[in-house]
């Protein structure tokens, strides 16, 4: 690492990314017409399917869906099943040389498809008799990965692998859309399907089937955290539409508005480039909701534990001859009381996409508002100077104060675009920002004794972030010789600024077991004041090479990383860092067999140093920036129906903790060695499994004078169990049972390893009925389902040395979704 020697100002390079997507768009549409093939003559259409190239293709029979996604890493074409056409339908498969036109026909024989292509690069399955006018692929780029097409585009998205549960492949940053098996990393996208049959309120809720991932904040709390790996990851490190440092702390109360959510485990700064606010344990990537082919029109009523009533509406068109411009709109309204004793909760948003899809040209646009407003908002509790837990409260009888209070609002915006320069060479460009103001009345609770006693301290805070991100690039597609090129160059840079006032009222002492009412602090705060920005820019590239018909490949790439950091307080400047520094990554994939992948990587994260918060004695000081490394390998296996992954990882990271004077400060390193074993799909028909186990180890290295070297790092569990099921009862059609249950071994609370938090585990229980809807003869789905069914009481995690949070009460969710 070096010291910066010249800074590229961000407006800069915002100023030339801009136009650049504005000339791009001029370009393509000038230089290169719409997609037109509806009007073109028998005859060129003829021309157009002679020549395609023959390719050698080796399916075997197979489930379609799966068939299907053999067949696009083949052919270079991505394939779109819209509304799980593919259903449970078998194909004979296709083996032998033939064009992409001759293998699809015979994969999709006897099925009643049949396809159509909106673009160059798509092919998307129809009911025989509903193709339209184009139904003749196009010429294709031969034995390379499927384009690696912007995920913005609903139509690039890999489709979803066998129960609908999880797709096929998901968004790699620099390598572009990758399916499982063509993936170096352990990562799972997470469908809409996921989403809205398991009711999901929020991001955690679609994690919680993640055995790698956990919560480290409360529910309630505004803020949204995630560990992965045993590492914290902050929603500020979350990407929208593979544009990472977007996603505010004040967006993710709601997923309505979203497609995919991917988490990728591991370091991402090659394949992302740097997080704003750390992240080094892994990613995730919300991918947002596009116009299908086919009309949706739906309403979803939803109801929650005590008396939280809600509705959603999502409505989305395609228009244009070919279906090329598409609209979608989401907005939900929710209100009531939460499962929380004294707490209740007014959430609502809106979201608007349109997006163009041409034949060399794909244009997109995202905007979004939400507003949250939450009484008697969730806390962490701190242990403090414990030797010993105090057993977990009732999570249902609030401990907190009911004067508490948490009132934001978020607005989102991201537009993006690629053009297809050549066959083989597209440009790209995004940009974007959000901007979220949240006040909040809460109080620390510092327990004093295991009797759960505890002093309180109320503040009131208010808070104002901005973010803006861009980035540009080149894709290629390319032979030389043997040997497949996929190329990436990419330059990315975001700039965030924080303001922050907050004060402190009277104290007070209350129970966790019998709380005691104290009166609402009477303090007030000012706007809020400039505390710390960042400004972030890097250029990345990668190129995978294959060989033997891609069943090998070597991932090789760069990313040459700046920051620059500021820390202010009322005076003016206190402290500022400048960095920059190289972060390489390599990766193999090799299949041994068709269905077999090996892959193994080393791969680089870098953080900004931290600002140290106004809790700590040294605040406004700013750490320096740390590196962190990352071994991992595994092996997937797609047993056709069901896919396993199980991967072994050795993670190092410089190590921050609090002295015993309250300053926070770099000590040592954290080293997190483990396995994970991820399963998803269907075991037999009518049985879907998702889930799996982490074991990982995680010591404290390198300490000062040694004092907690050997020790385990705190808020981390040596094992964490995921598994969710599904049964189609053969006896009722239309009715799915459905079952989960998640694990935590226990964990410490602190650095010095003496506040032993106990192992817990909760059981969720539900089922969904599907018929046809007697007024719209479309499908009506209602689903109920219970989550912690035993009402457990569990302190669930920790994000902060000594600080844990509460898990939730047994809650109740109750949810109907109408098609029109």
């Amino acid at each position: 690492m070096s010291v910066r020697k010249q800074w590229i100002p961000l407006q800069h390079l915002g100023n030339k990314i801009l136009p650049c997507l504005l000339a791009s768009t001029a370009l393509a549409s000038g230089a290169f017409p719409l997609d037109a093939r509806a009007a073109e003559a028998p005859v060129e259409i003829a021309q157009a399917a002679t020549a395609q190239k023959r390719i050698t293709f080796n399916i075997r029979p197979q489930p379609l869906a799966a068939a299907l996604s053999q067949f696009g890493r083949q052919s270079g074409l991505q394939v779109t099943a819209p509304g799980g056409i593919t259903g449970d339908l078998q194909s004979p498969g296709a083996a032998g040389e033939m064009t992409p036109n001759e293998a699809l026909a015979r994969l999709l024989a006897g099925t009643g498809l049949t396809w159509r292509n909106p673009d160059r690069q798509t092919v998307i399955l129809v009911a025989t008799g509903q193709e339209g006018s184009t139904t003749v692929l196009p010429p294709v780029r031969v034995g390379g990965e499927a384009p690696i097409a912007s995920t913005a585009m609903l139509s690039s998205l890999p489709e979803a692998y066998a129960g609908g549960q999880v797709a096929t492949g998901g968004q790699a940053g620099l390598l572009g859309n990758r399916n499982v098996m063509d993936t170096p990393f352990n990562q799972t996208s997470y469908t809409s399907q996921l989403i809205q049959d398991q009711q999901a309120r929020k991001l955690d809720d679609v994690l919680a089937n993640d055995p790698s991932v956990r919560p480290t904040a409360p529910r309630a709390y505004g803020f949204d955290f995630v560990s992965i790996r045993g590492f914290n990851v902050p929603s500020t490190a979350y990407g929208i539409n593979g544009l990472y440092g977007l996603a505010s702390n004040f967006s993710l109360n709601s997923l309505t508005s979203i497609e995919r959510v991917e988490a990728l485990k591991g370091p991402g700064t090659l394949l992302n480039g740097m997080p704003p606010s750390g992240g080094v344990g892994g990613s995730v990537n919300l991918i947002t909701k596009r116009a299908t082919d086919e009309p949706i029109t739906q309403m979803t009523a939803t109801y929650s534990s005590e008396s939280q009533f809600g509705t959603h509406l999502d409505v989305g068109r395609r228009y244009g001859e070919t279906g090329q411009f598409g609209v979608r709109f989401n907005g939900a309204y929710k209100a009531g009381d939460t499962e929380l004793a004294n707490q209740s909760q007014e959430l609502a948003t809106a979201s608007g996409a349109v997006d163009f899809r041409g034949e060399r040209v794909r244009l997109s646009a995202d905007i979004g508002i939400e507003n949250n407003n939450t009484n008697a908002m969730t806390r962490y509790v701190n242990f403090g100077n414990l030797t010993s837990v105090p057993p977990a409260p009732d999570a249902g009888a609030a401990f907190m104060p009911d004067w508490g209070y948490w009132n934001s609002n978020g607005k989102m915006g991201l537009v993006q675009g690629e053009v297809d320069l050549t066959d083989s060479l597209t440009a790209y460009a995004q940009a974007g920002m959000v901007t979220g103001s949240t006040e909040y009345l809460y109080s620390d609770a510092t327990i004093t004794n295991v009797n759960g006693n505890f002093n309180g301290s109320p503040r009131l805070n208010h808070q104002e972030r901005d973010q803006i991100a861009y980035q540009t690039g080149l894709r290629s597609d390319l032979e030389t010789g043997f040997v497949h090129h996929l190329v990436n160059f990419n330059a990315a840079a975001s700039s965030s600024e924080t303001k922050i006032i907050n004060t402190t009222g009277t104290a007070f002492t209350s129970n966790l077991y019998n709380p005691v009412a104290s009166p609402t602090p009477a303090i007030s705060v000012g706007d809020p004041i400039k505390i710390g920005s960042t400004d972030m820019m890097s250029y990345g590239i990668a190129d995978t090479l294959s060989v033997l018909d891609e069943r090998v490949q070597l991932t090789i790439g760069v990313r040459k990383q700046y920051a620059d950091t500021d820390s202010f307080n009322a005076s003016g400047q206190t402290a500022a860092y400048e960095m920059d520094t190289w972060t390489p990554g390599y990766a193999i994939v090799v299949k041994p067999w068709q269905n077999v992948s090996l892959y193994a990587n080393y791969v680089e994260a870098l953080e900004t140093g931290t600002i140290v918060g106004s809790s700590y004695a040294n605040a406004g000081e700013i750490l320096p920036p740390y590196k962190t490394t990352q071994k991992e390998t595994g092996v997937k296996v797609d047993w056709g129906r069901l896919t396993t992954t199980f991967s072994a990882f050795d993670i190092t990271k410089p190590l921050q903790v609090a002295t015993a004077g309250n300053v926070l400060t770099g000590d040592g390193e954290r080293r997190h060695r483990g396995a994970e074993l991820n399963v998803f799909g269907k075991v037999v028909e009518g049985v879907r499994l998702l889930g799996g186990v982490m074991y990982v180890d995680a010591r404290q290295e390198k300490t000062d004078n040694g004092t907690n070297d050997g020790k385990k790092v705190f808020g981390v569990s040596e094992y964490q169990f995921n598994l969710a099921a599904e049964w189609d009862l053969p006896f009722v059609e239309g009715l799915t049972l459905t079952g989960r249950v998640i694990h935590n071994s226990e964990f410490y609370a602190n650095a010095t390893n003496t506040q032993l938090v106990p192992d817990w585990t909760r059981y969720d229980v539900g089922a969904r009925y599907e018929l046809e809807s007697p007024w719209s003869g479309k499908p009506l789905v209602v689903r109920f389902s219970v989550e912690n069914l035993f009402n457990t009481d569990y302190w669930q995690g920790t994000a902060t040395d000594k600080y844990v949070f509460l898990g939730a009460p047994r809650t109740y969710l109750i949810s109907t979704t109408f098609n029109f």
